[in-house]
């Protein structure tokens, strides 16, 4: 059996909506409001908390990576190359598990079950079993895929159900069953809400390898970077990490929003958003 079923909206139109998203302009409000917030702080560092050492200026921040660029750059290095596997291994587990039990309608509560009872599991408890069961970067990358699996197995199953009924009816009608209407109709109407809960994953993935780093195995990372600096009371030089985890964060969630708004582009803006 072949079933063909195209999106309603008009290509040309919705193309054209995309790129007007895409635009300078429609970032410029989020860039001024963080401008503001950067001088603000600057502002605030300089005069109310002048005496104060745990709020650097930014400029401080600023400073303090550019100075010491391949320190940031080695640390960061090493914490995406244990991160991203764990990314990659959870949500694949998670879009497998999400799609059986939409596909498997008496495995869901089973699969529900198992992704509640891994989401309760506490990350920091967790962090040395791993570490006396794993070698190499394999701890952080677990806790890795641990923090994006709920996330993403609710996106997948969400996004699995928001499909057109009448398409499902007509699926049916001509003979097909669940796995048929899984990949004819439901695995396409799901982009976008699996898209939106990937964005999320990026900068969960990249908190479970930090946590992964804070508890110890490994040489290098963020989160050693951050313990060493806390240490030797470098506040510039917290900041600063902290500053570029959160901008590691932030390129994956654009990358992947990006990415997902692309391949949707006949979805509904706030599909997309996740709303």
């Amino acid at each position: 059996m072949t079933v063909t079923l195209e999106p309603r909206a008009a290509s040309h139109g919705l193309r054209t909506d995309v790129g007007r998203r895409f635009s300078a302009r429609s970032w410029l409000p989020s860039l001024a409001l963080i401008a503001a917030l950067i001088v603000a702080w600057e502002v605030v560092a300089l005069t109310l908390l002048s005496d104060s050492n745990a709020f650097p200026p930014p400029t401080d921040v600023v400073a303090d990576v550019a100075g010491d660029l391949s320190t940031y750059r080695n640390n960061l290095s090493a914490t995406l190359r244990a991160v991203w596997p764990g990314w990659l291994v959870g949500n694949v587990i998670a879009t497998v598990l999400g799609a059986l039990a939409i596909a498997v309608p008496r495995m869901e509560r089973a699969v529900l079950h198992l992704a509640v009872a891994i989401t309760s599991l506490p990350i920091i408890a967790l962090g040395p079993i791993f570490q006396v069961t794993l070698s190499g970067d394999a701890p952080k990358a677990a806790l890795a895929a641990l923090a994006v699996f709920f996330t993403t197995l609710v996106g997948t199953m969400v996004g699995l159900r928001a499909c057109d009924r009448s398409s499902l009816d007509v699926v049916r009608a001509l003979g097909g069953g669940s796995l048929t209407t899984l990949r004819k109709v439901r695995m396409r109407a799901a982009l976008p809400d699996y898209f939106a809960a990937l964005r999320i994953s990026a900068p969960a993935a990249i908190l479970g390898g930090i946590v992964g780093e804070f508890i110890g195995g490994s040489d290098n990372g963020l989160g050693i970077a951050l313990i060493a600096a806390r240490a030797q009371a470098d506040p510039p030089r917290v900041w600063g990490l902290a500053a570029v985890a959160t901008a590691a964060a932030g390129v994956g969630y654009l990358l992947i929003a990006l990415t997902g708004r692309l391949l949707t582009p006949w979805a509904p803006a706030a599909r997309r958003a996740g709303e």
